[in-house]
């Protein structure tokens, strides 16, 4: 009797076990053009996985956010609602490289029992997913797992971070030369930033990267435990930081949080998406990052006017046959003017020097920029300010509305060398604040883009990239990188590259 009671209480206890398991299900959804197969699994585990024409390109992938106190979204999540929609719309295109863009997608919408869901999108170009809250409250985000697992050990074009100070693993200038290597040759505590470019099978590539980055760190990525994967990695929110670094522009945190970001509950994350192309000529075709952007927050762009710029700093200001002696100063600046409006360059660029390293409102008694400012407008040059972002966040309104009222057209922001939350957080208020003054950015020293130029098209470039300014002081193989980068760093976004020089020279005669 006692074994039958026992064995009773065991299929019960089994029975109840598998009962408060949640359920697998699967779901699938092509690309409008049917070349693209994303299929999903729900269950003790979420997974994604991605085929091109019936060939692998995404073995199943796990994802899962994690929120401070244990829970989880996605692994063991019960379903309580699954949409499933077709998009198609052509939507006009700012500053772009197109004037208008195909909007074309499958959708599936997930939604969990914990007032938050998932949401896949299939394009003829690539696949992504975010998750979405639906809460009153805040949220903290502990963790997240976003994992890329390929095939085999496919090759991948990696740019590693490289941070000669050593500061923090997640402090960098986001620009590297790429190292063409099997996935398992990444060094399991190196980090790389996006995007990160995977030679597939067939002749299919596959780009990591993200899109729509706002109040959220980052996507780094690093060697993942399964072979033949990366996964995302997150800077932790920053406790302290400490001011340091050139002309003591920058600001190195020296201790983080448990935690990589505190929320509103009421949100959509960041996009993971994957751009897959079955010709490299598709890659510098590819639109997924501006179309995953959310949209305009400037009402009325007119005023936004991206343009060439003759720049100081590339020659360290020295210019010759002249009756005044070049620098720093009025004359040197209205001379650039000169040469600007005889050569049909829309700007000038007063590089760092114009003003107080620590006060951006204090500007050097050799600049007049009023006078530098009218003289520009005579011979129709406008003037941008380059600006070290600690100074300017410091003063912001105060120095957007100083220098809007000047007549100054936009600002080169410099040394961010973060992509943390606090740290995408400034870009948002800048650019908010900017628009509002009508100024447009430039931001240099900073994390690739995430589409913020959709969202504020009065932000016009970025850096994020191992420019042409790298041969002032050393001699890397920069053939070789420009004719790569087109194909990854540039799905991101537009690329402040600092192209300009007129004297050149050979490798041997460097």
């Amino acid at each position: 009797m006692f074994r039958k009671n026992l064995l009773l209480a065991l299929a019960l206890l089994a029975a109840s076990f598998l009962q408060a398991q949640p359920k697998k299900k699967s779901f699938s959804l092509a690309s409008p053009d049917g070349t693209l197969l994303l299929h999903v699994e729900t269950g003790p585990a979420l997974t994604w996985s991605v085929s091109c024409a019936g060939t692998p390109v995404l073995e199943p992938s796990a994802i899962s956010l994690q929120l401070q106190g244990g829970e989880t979204w996605g692994p063991g999540s019960r379903i309580l609602s699954s949409r499933l929609e077709k998009v198609s719309r052509r939507m006009a295109a700012l500053h772009y490289k197109k004037d208008s863009v195909p909007d074309e997608y499958t959708q599936l919408v997930l939604q969990f029992n914990t007032r938050s869901g998932i949401e896949f999108r299939v394009y003829n170009q690539g696949v992504a997913y975010r998750f979405l809250s639906r809460r009153t409250d805040s949220l903290t985000i502990s963790s997240e797992q976003a994992v890329f697992r390929f095939a085999g050990d496919p090759a991948a074009w990696v740019p590693y971070v490289n941070d000669p100070h050593n500061h923090d693993p997640f402090e960098c200038s986001f620009e590297n030369l790429y190292q063409h290597i099997p996935i398992s040759s990444i060094p399991k505590d190196t980090l790389a930033f996006a995007p990160v470019l995977v030679d597939g099978p067939a002749g299919i590539r596959a780009a990591i990267t993200e899109a729509d980055l706002e109040d959220y760190p980052g996507m780094f990525l690093g060697a993942g435990a399964a072979p033949g994967s990366l996964e995302g990695r997150f800077a932790p929110y920053p406790l302290q930081e400490k001011q340091g670094g050139h002309n003591n522009l920058q600001s190195f945190v020296t201790r983080r949080a448990d935690y990589l970001a505190r929320t509103t509950g009421n949100r959509d994350f960041p996009w993971r998406l994957v751009i897959v192309s079955r010709q490299d000529r598709d890659l510098l075709d590819n639109d997924l990052v501006y179309l995953l952007a959310s949209p305009s927050r400037v009402n009325d762009p007119a005023w936004i006017r991206p343009g060439k710029v003759a720049w100081d700093w590339w020659n360290d200001w020295n210019i010759s046959h002249v009756n005044f002696r070049a620098g720093i100063n009025t004359e040197t600046y209205k001379y650039y003017i000169d040469f600007a409006a005889a050569h049909g360059i829309e700007y000038i660029l007063l590089d760092e020097g114009w003003a107080d390293s620590q006060d951006i409102l204090r500007i050097v008694p050799s600049v007049d920029l009023r006078a530098i400012i009218a003289y520009g407008q005579s011979r129709n040059v406008g003037v941008w300010l380059w600006a070290g972002w600690l100074p300017l966040a410091k003063q912001m309104e105060q120095a957007l509305a100083y220098y809007a009222d000047l007549g100054v057209k936009g600002f080169k922001v410099d040394f961010m060398d973060r992509d943390d939350q606090r740290m995408v957080r400034f870009y948002y208020r800048l650019a908010a604040a900017a628009a509002d003054h009508h100024l447009m950015l430039d931001f240099h020293g900073t994390f690739k883009p995430t589409g913020l130029q959709r969202t504020y098209p009065n932000v016009v470039n970025f850096e994020g990239v191992y420019g042409l300014e790298q041969l002032k002081w050393a001699n890397p193989p920069m053939p070789d990188y420009d004719a790569t980068i087109p194909f990854i760093r540039m799905l991101a976004g537009p690329m402040d590259y600092t192209p300009g020089a007129m004297r050149n020279a050979t490798r041997e005669a460097f």
